[in-house]
Formats: structure tokens, sequence, C-alpha cells
């Protein structure tokens, strides 16, 4: 019989946390090295560099390789000849505890996400708890863990479908995948659940997604079952789809496409799917009662020689003199380097701007959004002598709804975000001549650099989700959509689409 101190999980989880926060997989690199290499397309070659580039320097700095650090979901498998020593806690508990250490690191703070009361105030629990623990007794005498820090932009892009029998799951998969538009980052993985029941599907898809990446080793040696046959044949025709890292069109849509299954109901076809994004963050380890994990620092030398620069077509662009007329000549797919001062806010920011003008009140004095440019971010705290911490974009789609009201009330004149924008949010772009921009996601710690003076201008109580003025230099991003209402998100893909020439036949 082995016996676990309640402790060694609690720091054994606590570690790991800081560990996955900025080390990615070793896996996930090279992957990502041969995509970069193999990448044709010249905007995502740009944004795959621009992540590898950011993996670098948060791996040498020990800073967060995104700034959404993630809500914390653990698999631990408890050997049934395991004897638990002053244990007080549940195991789930004993995750969380972790969680908290990990998130209120001094030396590395992780921004705290998870908000209690979901369908009513949605308060910040400050420390990023609960974690989401699935625990199963398991014969054997050792703890085993996998965990994993998932980002909201891509876990809100979660699909589950109950199939007919019949029905096939390439053909689903391939109608799905592009609904999910850029919000989760590709390149990344898919985990897809097939089978059991609904809860079981979604779990079973979540724990794919902690395996490494072996799609190179699988082709080459080739697939021994049906499964495997399933994850080459998905792996093609999702990157035949051409979305391309970030949306931009391209050759990488997905480095590794995982799937595990489950015996389910004759009269059932429970299918999900759960993408990864470009900050994959997991890790495994094994208590054997002899002390805390230790998970070993990876060799810096494995990570590709690719070092990004901006391209020498990029316009610098004066945020402080920036008119209507001169962002009007902004063609989609055009590299900018903006410095001046701009103005944040996300969710929270813009519904409480949206109840103020509801109530027809004047917004907090010092915010004023008229012929300025909006970031949607929420940072991470900063740390020793940063002006801010990791600071990249959050999915832009959730404002989508808030655009007219920033735009005609507020008299926006930009918007700086990360993916596409819907059909709403491009409408009223063109109605009132504004200018969509995107950042990298998963280049947060990179785009940080470029903020040099930050502070807080308003709804200070809402944290990583207060407004924020930042001013910034040789800030990249791209022009996503133009004054006119011209969407690089929906052009790019359609154009790698044809290029690649495996057009895919989906169900209508």
């Amino acid at each position: 019989m082995t016996t676990i101190r309640q402790q060694d999980l609690i720091q054994s989880v606590a570690d790991a946390l800081q560990f996955i926060s900025y080390y990615h997989p070793v896996d996930y690199i090279r992957a990502l090295g041969d995509a970069y290499h193999a990448e044709a397309s010249p905007a995502a070659k740009d944004a795959i560099a621009q992540i590898l580039e950011n993996s670098r320097m948060c791996a040498e700095g020990h800073r967060p390789i995104c700034q959404d650090t993630g809500i914390v979901v653990a698999f631990v498998k408890v050997g049934m000849a395991v004897r638990w020593e002053d244990a007080t806690m549940s195991v789930a508990d004993m995750v969380s505890e972790g969680t908290r250490l990990a998130y209120m690191d001094p030396d590395n703070r992780l921004r705290a996400s998870v908000v209690a009361d979901p369908a009513g105030a949605r308060r910040n629990t400050k420390d990023n708890t609960p974690a989401v623990v699935h625990c199963e007794l398991v014969p054997g005498d050792r703890v085993e863990v996998s965990i994993a820090a998932k980002g909201g932009g891509s876990e809100n892009k979660s699909k589950f479908v109950m199939l007919n029998p019949s029905d096939s799951i390439v053909d689903w998969v391939l109608k799905t995948v592009p609904t999910m538009g850029a919000g989760w980052c590709p390149p990344g993985m898919l985990g897809i659940g097939v089978g059991g029941t609904a809860e079981k599907a979604m779990v079973l898809a979540k724990e794919a997604l902690m395996a490494p990446i072996d799609m190179h080793e699988l082709r080459k040696r080739g697939p021994k079952n049906r499964l495997e046959e399933l994850r080459i044949e998905l792996y093609d025709k999702v990157n035949a789809l051409g979305i391309g890292a970030q949306g931009l069109g391209g050759l990488a849509t997905v480095l590794d496409v995982k799937i595990l299954d489950c015996p389910t109901h004759a009269a059932s076809l429970p299918v999900a799917m759960i993408p990864n994004c470009a900050a994959t963050r997991h890790a495994h380890f094994t208590l054997d009662g002899t002390g805390a994990a230790h998970l070993a620092p990876p060799d810096l030398a494995q990570w590709p020689d690719v070092h990004w620069s901006p391209a020498p077509t990029a316009k610098r662009v004066n945020l402080d003199t920036l008119t209507r007329e001169e962002a009007a000549t902004w063609q989609p797919g055009d590299t900018l380097l903006l410095s001046g001062k701009m103005l944040t806010g996300r969710d929270a920011a813009h519904k409480r701007i949206a109840d103020h003008l509801a109530r027809g009140e004047k917004l907090p004095e010092g915010v004023d959004f008229r012929n300025r440019v909006i970031y949607y971010v929420g940072p991470v705290d900063p740390v020793r002598d940063e002006v801010v911490g990791p600071a990249g974009p959050t999915t832009s789609t959730r404002m989508d709804k808030f655009t007219h009201m920033m735009l005609e009330h507020h008299g926006l004149l930009a918007m700086i975000g990360k993916a596409e924008r819907g059909p709403v949010a491009i409408e009223a772009i063109r109605k009132f001549g504004a200018v969509y921009l995107m950042a990298v996601g998963g280049a947060a710690y990179l785009v940080s650099k470029a903020i040099r003076a930050s502070r807080v201008v308003a709804f200070a109580d809402l944290g990583m989700e207060a407004i924020y003025e930042f001013d910034v230099k040789d800030m990249p991003v791209t022009v996503a959509v133009d004054a006119r209402g011209t969407s690089i998100h929906h052009t790019a893909p359609k154009e790698w689409q044809a290029r690649i020439g495996k057009i895919p036949v989906t169900a209508d």
C-alpha cells in the first residue's frame, strides 16, 4: 500500500500549473515548427512565427503563453491501494487548492478568469477556483494526474451532436469546423469523443486532448484500427478546408486530431468535438508516495529556429493622429504597426457602457471613444518591472452585439481583437466606415512588449475586464475587416481551399 500526502498532491498541481503556463509541450512546438516551414500563406506563416517567438519568450521569461490562463481541468486516477495521509480535503478540493496556489503565485501571477454564480452576478472568484475534476478509482498504488488549463476562446467553440447511427462523423466534422471560426486560435488540435452518452462523449473529447501530438508518426507507420484511419482522414480533410492559422487562410488548421470512443446505445451515436488552441497547456505526473512530483524543464534547443520580425511592408500608424480617412485606405491583409494611445474594453465593460447609455448617463470621466481605437483584452497582472502582463486579444465576436452602439453613439474609429467578426458587426463596420484589426491569439507576451505604459481609467472593480489606456509602440496587427466591410476571414479560407485543391464532400 502506498501512502500519499495531501500536500504532495496540492503542491504537484500548483507546480504543474505554473509549468504549463509558460512551457508549451515539446510535441506541440515541434509540430508547429514543421507547420511553419511547410506554410505557403504569408499571413498564416507570420502568425505562426509570432506564436513560436512568443513561446520561446515565455519559456525563457517564465510568463504566461496567453493572457487567458484558462480554467483548470484535471483527470485524476487514484489507485485503490493508495492510502491518504492526514487528508482533510476531497481529491477535488486538493486540486482546487493547488490551483489557488498556482494562480496566486507572486512571481508569476496568473489571470483569475473563473466566475461564480454563472447564470447571475458572475462574480470573479479571484483565484481561478474551483477546478473541474474528473476522478476515477483504478487498480494500483499510484495517483496519476493529467491536468490542463483550458482557455475560454477554444472552450467556447466546443460542439456536440446526437447523430443517427448511419450518419457520417466525417461529414459532421467537416460541416461543423468552418462554423467554429478562428476564435479557437488555430492551428491546434481537435479532440473528438464518440459514443457513450451525451456527457460521456464530451468528457472523452476533453480527455483526448491530453495525448501528445503524434500525427507524423501515425502517418509514417500507417493506421492499425478504424479510429486511427478516422484520425488521418479528418486531419487531411480539415486542413483541406484552408482555414489556416488564425483563420487567415493556409495549409495548417490542425496539427493533430485525437479520438476516444466508448460503447453506446444501439439507437445512438453521440459525437463531441473540442478544440485546443495555440496555447496548448497540459501535463501529466504520477505520485508514488515519495513526495511531490517534479516536471523537468524542456530543452529550449528543441524550439525551432524561428524568429519573428515585422514584415518590411508593414505600415506604421500613429494612433494619436489617426483619421477616419487614413483608416479607410487600409486593405484586408495589410500589416500595421500601431503606436500611440488606445483604450481597452471587453465583455463586462461593454455591458456597463450599454447600461450607461440606456440610463442616459455619461461615461466615467476620462473615457472618450471618439476617433479612438479599442483593444479587446483582459491582461494578466504585471510582475516585477512589467508595465502590464501578457496581453493578447480576446475573441471579438463576443462584442459583436455592442458594435453598432460603440460606433454610432461613441464614435469608435477601429477595434482590435482576435479572429473573425460576425455579420452584425461587419454591417455596422461598413455602415459607419470603421475598421477591424486582428492581433494574433497565442502571442500575448510578445504583444505585451509593445505596451510601454498602462493605467486603469474606468471600472476598476472589474479587474482584468476594466477599461485601461495603453500607450503602445509598434504593436503588430492585421487589417481583418476594412471600411467597406470586406473580411479577410471570409475571403482567405475560400482562396486557400481552392489552392489546396482538395474540396471535401460534406452533407448538406
